[in-house]
C-alpha cells in the first residue's frame, strides 16, 4: 500500500468519526433544546461550569453541525479525490484553527475584560429571565443549591427580575441562610455570589481544558497536513 493510499484511507476513517460525532452532538443539542428538563434529570445539574450561563442546546447544535459539515467534506474529498473538496476542508480547518488561537490570546490578555463582559451579560439575563424562563430558572436554581451561592455576584442580580416581582419583592430562598421569607431583612449574613466559585472550578480544571485544547489543535494540524498532501499529490496522478 502506497503512502498516498494509506493516508487517503486514514483521512476517510478519521472524517467518518467526525461525521458520527457531529451527528451525535447535533442530536443531543436538539434533544436539550426541546426537552431540557429531561436532559437535566438524567445527567444532573450543570453546576461548577460556565455552561450554566449559556444555552447548551444551541451550542451543541452549532458545534455538531460544524463537525458534521467538516467531516463530510474531508471524507468525500478523500474518497472522490476531489481537489475542490480537499482545499475547502483545509481552508475551513485553517480558519477554525486561527479563530481558536485568537480566542486563546484574547482570553489570556484580556481576562479581566472578558470577566466584566460576562458579568454584565449574565446579570442582565437574570434580571430579565429568572422566574420567567423555565430553563434559566432551573439551571440557576441547581447552581445556587449545589454551590451554596446567590446570583452571579450577589442577591442584587435579582432586583427587578420576574421572580422578585411575582413574589412580593422576595429573593430566591438560596439567597438567605434562614427559613424566614427571603426579603431584605433575611439577607444577613449575605450569601456569596456564584461567580467566584465558578471561576475557581474552571481554574482547577484548567490543566484538563488546556490538554484537550492542545489535543484538538494537534488533530487540526494533522488534518490540514494530510489534506494538503493529498491535494498536492493529485496533481501527480
Amino acid at each position: 500500500m502506497s503512502c498516498f493510499t494509506f493516508l487517503k484511507v486514514m483521512m476517510i476513517l478519521f472524517n467518518l468519526v467526525i461525521v458520527l460525532g457531529g451527528a451525535t452532538l447535533l442530536g443531543i443539542g436538539i434533544w436539550v433544546s426541546v426537552d431540557s428538563n429531561s436532559f437535566l434529570n438524567i445527567f444532573g445539574p450543570l453546576s461548577s461550569s460556565v455552561l450554566q450561563v449559556v444555552n447548551v442546546g444551541y451550542l451543541l447544535i452549532v458545534i455538531g453541525a460544524v463537525l458534521f459539515v467538516l467531516g463530510f467534506l474531508g471524507c468525500c474529498g478523500a474518497q472522490k479525490e476531489s481537489k475542490c473538496l480537499l482545499i475547502t476542508f483545509f481552508t475551513l480547518i485553517l480558519i477554525i484553527f486561527i479563530v481558536e488561537i485568537a480566542a486563546a490570546v484574547v482570553a489570556l490578555v484580556y481576562t479581566s475584560v472578558a470577566e466584566t463582559i460576562l458579568q454584565a451579560t449574565v446579570t442582565q439575563v437574570l434580571k430579565k429571565e429568572y422566574g420567567k424562563s423555565s430553563d434559566i430558572t432551573t439551571v440557576w436554581n441547581k447552581t445556587m443549591e449545589d454551590l451554596k451561592c446567590c446570583g452571579l455576584m450577589n442577591y442584587t442580580d435579582f432586583d427587578g427580575s420576574p421572580y422578585v416581582k411575582e413574589h412580593d419583592n422576595r429573593y430566591p430562598p438560596y439567597c438567605c441562610n434562614t427559613d424566614q421569607p427571603c426579603n431584605e431583612t433575611g439577607l444577613y449574613p449575605v450569601v456569596p455570589g456564584c461567580f467566584p466559585q465558578l471561576l475557581n472550578e474552571i481554574r482547577k480544571n484548567g490543566g484538563v481544558v488546556g490538554g484537550v485544547a492542545a489535543g484538538i489543535g494537534a488533530l487540526e494540524i494533522a488534518a490540514m497536513v494530510v489534506s494538503m498532501y493529498l491535494y498536492c499529490r493529485l496533481d501527480e496522478k
